[in-house]
């Protein structure tokens, strides 16, 4: 297949590696000069070091000859760029080509996910999503990865499975695409608390707790939208959320570190250095929320923690002091 991959960050350039050793002809889209000089000529990312880009991986900086001279295109650029790359690439999109988006987020205002905005932008588009527990340092160095292809036809899933699939990266299918971006989408949220939580100083029991509440409030607000609880004990739920709340390579967690340390959202952003997804998410969680009448405790608390200044140990306090309850309402004993 001739695949074209927009995006060059380290996802994008990790699933082009992917790809490439698949035996696919790709094209990796980059907007930069620099960027695309460095790969050009370094055959590296410089935030992946050790990973070398295979020769049938072709940078350019052509857009619109990406879209056109491809079967199946990724968007690997950040959330927030998904709507305004959709509309630069829809009447370059052919009938029936899929494109796969790997980015994890919910639009701020309009509150639609990934492949709705992209659906909405390139109509009668086969759009679909590949999300799960996936830090692309590890794929790049081939490391063992388990992930899943999200579509409304199963031919389509399957599709991107085949192409996907390697000795080392392993795709399942699912037609539960709201299930698998909700789940992508707000254990970012979860992991920048799992982060502050850190930098503050607390432990593990902190941590599991954080984990486990946060998968019980994407699931509640998940399955309001229309996701499948199956989804959210899964890959794109709990495997996503454990990975990104526990690992150094999570930008949203080095994010919620710092914050936890005294930084602001701002200043946190800005030394990470990358696009800190779950700040974005976070309000678009909270205002979810709101809309489907659904508790988000851990959301709510750090929406207030991120723009409302309120000192992370009375957000922590005001979680720990809440109504008591039962762990779920499912459970009910038997006497009175």
């Amino acid at each position: 297949m001739k695949i074209g991959v927009i995006g060059a960050g380290t996802w994008g350039t990790a699933l082009a590696m992917v790809l490439a050793h698949n035996g696919h002809q790709v094209m990796l889209r980059t907007r930069g000069q620099e960027d695309a000089d460095w790969l050009r000529t370094k055959r590296s990312h410089k935030n992946l070091p050790g990973a070398v880009i295979p020769a049938n991986v072709t940078i350019t900086m052509d857009l619109v000859n990406t879209v056109v001279e491809s079967d199946l295109l990724v968007l690997a650029v950040a959330s927030p760029y998904i709507r305004s790359t959709a509309r630069e690439i829809a009447s370059y999109v052919k009938p029936g080509q899929i494109v796969v988006d790997v980015a994890k987020g919910i639009e701020s205002g309009s509150l639609m996910t990934m492949t709705e905005i992209i659906e909405s932008e390139i109509p009668g588009v086969d759009a679909a999503v590949l999300s799960g527990p996936s830090h692309a340092e590890e794929v790049a160095r081939a490391l063992p990865t388990t992930i899943v292809a999200g579509a409304h036809r199963e031919h389509i899933a399957k599709t991107i499975q085949d192409v996907f699939m390697s000795p080392y990266f392993r795709v399942y299918i699912s037609p539960d695409l709201k299930g698998i971006e909700i789940g992508g989408a707000l254990k970012n949220v979860i992991a920048l608390a799992a982060g502050i939580a850190d930098g503050i100083g607390y432990g593990d029991n902190s941590k599991a707790a954080l984990i486990t509440r946060g998968i019980a409030e994407i699931t509640r607000l998940g399955i309001k939208m229309g996701g499948k609880a199956e989804t959210f004990a899964g890959l794109s739920g709990i495997g996503d959320l454990v990975v990104t709340c526990a690992s150094m390579h999570s930008r949203n967690r080095r994010a919620g570190i710092l914050i936890g340390q005294g930084k602001t959202a701002q200043e946190a952003m800005q030394e990470v250095g990358q696009v800190v997804e779950g700040v974005y998410a976070a309000k678009s969680g909270k205002e979810l929320a709101e809309k489907y009448q659904v508790q988000m405790p851990i959301v709510e608390e750090v929406n207030r923690i991120l723009f409302e200044g309120k000192p992370v140990k009375d957000a922590v306090q005001d979680l720990m002091m809440r109504d008591r309850r039962t762990e779920h309402s499912a459970l009910k004993f038997e006497m009175p």
